[in-house]
């Protein structure tokens, strides 16, 4: 097998690899649980070998092209911050010196804002991915997770953006907050969807909403999955109140997984919002090649 180039989505906890042909194309992809998480700055080029040592040719160099945690303060070479609004994946790589000669190592920077402070890491190329794909966007994009990004795109850049930890204060109240004992598996959409439109209704106080999933629970009977899509829906109806303004009255598209991506569509629909949805590995490769061509045509 030939590749051309290597692609990787370093994040904290995993690491992402593909294998790519000359016109981009996925040979191989692999995964490992090597995240930046697990590893010190001296550990990271044996753990892009374990998954990447067959792609490298017998003599040559092998470009790798990374995004994502491996340039974090705490990872294996800081790749600076760009501050926006600028054009994400286009420059600001930093190469990464290994003691393999087969490898030429370039890290992805991510984006930062000085005012309102905030930084992303990761997301910028999957932005870029987008951009790949639909060069005239203009809106904002979503990206749901453990810390959801809201991401004003125009002009092809990124003109600002916003981070909200819904998927984390999720979490916290979930699984070590007195609600533990009342959010339990299950669902219901009816309770997601009237807890949005409460939150949105009257974002100041859905904090006031919260030990009453409790009390419900000791005091009667709730349908299976009530309390925990009342937490989520809740949650992301008073994050959508405080991203009103980036949102309101633009097209959004949300990049994220399937089911955490479903809940922020519903919810964006219900305020008559137009919705598109983007696939978050498939704009991770797009944002990828992007970086790739860009590398190219500075080495070239």
């Amino acid at each position: 097998m030939t590749a051309s180039w290597i692609g990787c989505d370093w994040g904290t906890s995993n690491l992402r690899l593909w294998a790519m042909d000359a016109e981009g194309r996925v040979l191989e992809e692999r995964q490992s649980e090597n995240g930046m998480g697990r590893l010190q700055p001296g550990a990271f080029e044996a753990a892009l070998l374990e998954l990447a040592s067959e792609f490298l040719p017998a003599s040559g160099t092998m470009p790798v092209v990374i995004c994502g945690m491996a340039g974090a303060r705490q990872g294996w070479r800081e790749a600076p911050y760009l501050p926006v609004p600028c054009t994400p994946a286009a420059h600001g790589a930093v190469h990464v010196p290994t003691a393999d000669p087969r490898l030429s190592v370039h890290i992805l920077p991510g984006l930062s804002q000085a005012d309102p402070a905030d930084v992303m890491r990761g997301e910028e190329t999957q932005i870029a991915g987008v951009l790949r794909e639909d060069p005239g966007f203009d809106g904002v994009l979503c990206l749901p997770g453990t810390h959801v990004k809201w991401a004003r795109v125009a002009g092809g850049q990124v003109q600002g953006f916003a981070t909200s930890m819904t998927g984390e204060l999720f979490a916290l109240l979930a699984d070590q907050s007195v609600l533990r004992h009342s959010v339990g598996a299950g669902w219901n959409d009816d309770a997601f969807d009237a807890a949005v439109h409460d939150a949105l209704a009257d974002p100041a106080g859905w904090v006031s909403r919260l030990f009453p999933l409790r009390a419900e629970a000791l005091l009667g009977d709730p349908a299976p999955g009530v309390a925990r899509s009342r937490l989520s829906g809740g949650l992301i109806g008073a994050e959508l109140a405080a991203m009103r303004g980036i949102w309101q009255d633009r097209p959004v598209g949300i990049v994220g997984a399937d089911a955490l991506s479903d809940l922020y569509a519903r919810a964006l629909r219900q305020e008559g919002t137009t919705v598109t949805r983007n696939d978050a590995r498939e704009m991770t490769l797009s944002g990828l090649r992007t970086a790739h061509a860009a590398l190219s045509e500075v080495t070239s």
